[in-house]
């Protein structure tokens, strides 16, 4: 019987992960001290409510998680770091579709292969981008807003985590269906901390942000405003913003998710002993809530399996995507 290249390459990585482990031993006694969680985001992004309190929660499982935010390149710094990490389960990424998918796929000579470099461990929650605008921008939805676009050349600015996210996909997409083209200017941040502050200050006039509490209680102030989701369906939490599929464009639509991930070398017991851990954590009707609240819909019924072929299935769907609209970035 012949292995394809695939499972040749996975059967050395855990043959090399086993030599590599003390003795050979199982990872019975896993973890014996502190893991750390790499957030890829400034702090106070959308990727601390959603890593922390997983952290917070799981701690009483795997004892504790020490959170550490490694910004950059709209989150592949932090990704790469954890890729190139030892596979011993004490380093874990909090990737998402940007970092896994859209990024590698973007990026003429990438840091990282998803694939390769990462395996998928747990889906902590599905989550939808949101247009923001500034409040002195005259418009209230997306048809608005390119025809604002349209009759300010270079006037309309959008910010987002980085160039090749999926904030920044989305961007590229609104601009190829709207007709726009030197008339959006796209900004590339070190996460959506800063670029929000910016856009509340002024600075720029739109964002495109995954939706979070923080979004959504600005949204409330009145400190910006938000014109559309990319969900299939209204958020619960602030019903009166329209979907895209509303606002003509559906198109647009686009599901985001955060999840866990560890080097790809890291030993299956391992991986298991962590996913039945934040399976048990997500279980919990306060964590729940407590990602409900943001506008975060939790999944109970990941694990890495099927969180590894959901990923992998992005990385299939959307390299047309980047392919057709030219975003390709050294």
């Amino acid at each position: 019987m012949s292995l394809s290249r695939r499972e040749l390459l996975d059967t050395a990585a855990r043959l090399t992960a086993l030599a590599a482990w003390p003795g050979g031993a199982t990872a019975d006694d896993y973890p014996t001290r502190s893991i750390k969680l790499v957030i890829p985001y400034s702090a106070g992004a959308a990727g601390d409510q959603i890593g922390r309190p997983w952290a917070d929660k799981v701690a009483s499982l795997l004892g504790p998680v020490h959170v550490e935010n490694i910004g950059g390149a709209g989150g592949a710094i932090g990704s790469a770091a954890v890729a190139q990490s030892a596979p011993d389960g004490y380093s874990l990424l909090l990737g998402n579709g940007s970092t896994q998918v859209t990024i590698p796929l973007s990026t003429a000579q990438p840091a990282y292969d998803t694939v390769r470099d990462f395996r998928a461990i747990y889906r902590l929650i599905t989550s939808t981008l949101a247009f923001a605008v500034h409040p002195s921008l005259p418009v209230k939805d997306l048809r608005e807003l390119a025809a604002f676009a349209k009759a300010n050349p270079g006037g309309l600015s959008y910010g987002t985590p980085g160039v090749g996210t999926g904030n920044h996909l989305v961007g590229e997409m609104f601009r190829q269906q709207s007709g726009l083209a030197a008339d959006l200017v796209h900004v590339p941040y070190r996460g959506m901390g800063p670029a929000t502050n910016d856009l509340v200050s002024g600075q720029i006039n739109s964002v495109i942000a995954v939706v979070s509490s923080q979004l959504l209680q600005l949204h409330f102030a009145g400190k910006l405003r938000l014109i559309a989701v990319t969900s299939d369906r209204r958020l619960s939490g602030a019903p009166e913003i329209p979907t895209v599929i509303e606002s003509g464009m559906p198109g647009l639509r686009y599901a985001g998710w955060f999840g866990l991930f560890a080097p790809r070398a890291t030993p299956d017991a391992i991986v298991q002993r962590i996913a039945v851990a934040t399976r048990t954590a997500m279980a919990d009707p306060q964590l729940q809530e407590s990602y409900r609240a943001q506008g975060l819909e939790p999944d109970i019924d990941s694990g890495p399996d099927k969180f590894q072929r959901l990923v992998e299935d992005e990385l299939a769907r959307l390299a047309p995507v980047v392919r057709s609209i030219g975003l390709k970035r050294d």
